[in-house]
């Protein structure tokens, strides 16, 4: 797949980000957004690829549907959509082919391969359309965001290796805004504060974003010494703080008072939700092992890929106050996401 761009050049002031991490210490077990975890020094810079087409002009998928809609990749990766209360009825396939994905508002991020040089980039399209030029991104992708109002879009990527399985491997996460175009590098460069205090070490991770609605609020999941924490940022002032502890891949509610979340129980992870304001945390039904970044379907329940009983990738939906049990959505179906 070839590189789109635009034939006048972007304002690229403070735009590319660079990280430069030490590490020595490898993390078993870690969801498949843990953060820059590698031996030696490696370089991590989010940059803008351009051709001689306008971005805008080139329209790979027609505008999403409304409010109430689902969306998602279909088998073969193609991005698809359902009505929210019809899962299972006959997707309407758009022609845009993503590893992963997310919708929110008018805003679809297309994490997806590139051919020349090869590699991957983050696609940002609006009412069907590319907005921006592609941003290259370092590594495989893994987990993809989108704020409310589809103005910030966010991604995780494996930096070394491209397995969940326990061993060393890394990933870094960035942050792009597309109202002003401005790249946010990687959340390594970000000051970090815990119980109070400045917190910086070399083997820092992280990964998992999850966007308020006010385009400036944002938590993640970062772990570092054997901990990990779930931290709140804000990107006016480009500052992290840990807010909780062994929270992973933080999904806030469409509300903005609970987030769902994968947590370790031994070898295993299980979805809860934590209500922010009393600091009370609920398992969820499922009872299965869930290695995703769950998606909100409303203010009462959350959807989330886990293989089905055969072994496929499958989307389940589950209430998020601990009651009931898994539901089905969809058979070979991943990226779950809803349009509000």
């Amino acid at each position: 797949m070839s590189t789109r761009g635009a034939t006048s050049t972007p304002d690229l002031t403070n735009t590319r980000g660079t990280v430069s991490t030490r590490n020595r210490r490898v993390i078993a077990g870690l969801c498949a957004i843990a953060a820059i975890l590698f031996a030696g020094t490696g370089y991590v810079t989010w940059t803008i690829t351009r051709s001689g087409r306008p971005a805008a002009a080139s329209g790979l998928a027609p505008a999403p549907a409304g409010p109430g809609t689902l969306v998602f990749l279909d088998r073969g990766r193609t991005l698809a959509q359902v009505p929210v209360k019809d899962p299972a009825a006959e997707p309407v396939r758009r022609p845009l082919s993503c590893l992963r994905t997310y919708t929110a508002g008018d805003t679809t991020v297309c994490l997806r391969p590139v051919a020349v040089p090869a590699g991957f980039e983050a696609a940002v399209l609006r009412d069907g359309r590319e907005i921006a030029e592609p941003i290259r991104i370092d590594g495989t992708p893994s987990r993809a965001r989108v704020s409310p109002s589809g103005r910030l879009v966010a991604w995780t990527v494996f930096r070394t290796g491209d397995s969940y399985a326990p061993g060393a491997f890394a990933t870094t996460t960035g942050i792009y805004d597309t109202k002003t175009q401005r790249l946010y590098g990687s959340l390594e460069d970000f000051p970090v504060t815990v119980d109070g205090k400045p917190y910086q070490k070399a083997d820092m991770n992280f990964w998992g974003v999850t966007f308020a609605g006010d385009d400036q609020t944002f938590y993640a999941t970062m772990s570092s010494a054997g901990h990990i924490w779930l931290l709140r940022g804000e990107l006016t002032t480009r500052r992290l703080t840990a807010v909780r502890t062994d929270v992973e891949c933080p999904s806030l509610s469409p509300d903005g008072l609970r987030i769902a979340y994968k947590k370790r129980l031994g070898q295993r992870w299980r979805l809860h939700v934590l209500e922010l304001g009393s600091g009370r945390e609920t398992p969820l039904a499922e009872r299965a092992e869930v290695d995703d970044q769950a998606a909100w379907l409303d203010d009462t329940s959350v959807a989330y890929a886990r293989p089905d009983a055969d072994g496929r990738p499958a989307l389940f939906t589950v209430p998020a106050d601990g009651t009931g049990s898994p539901r089905l959505l969809r058979r070979e179906a991943t990226s779950p996401a809803v349009i509000r």
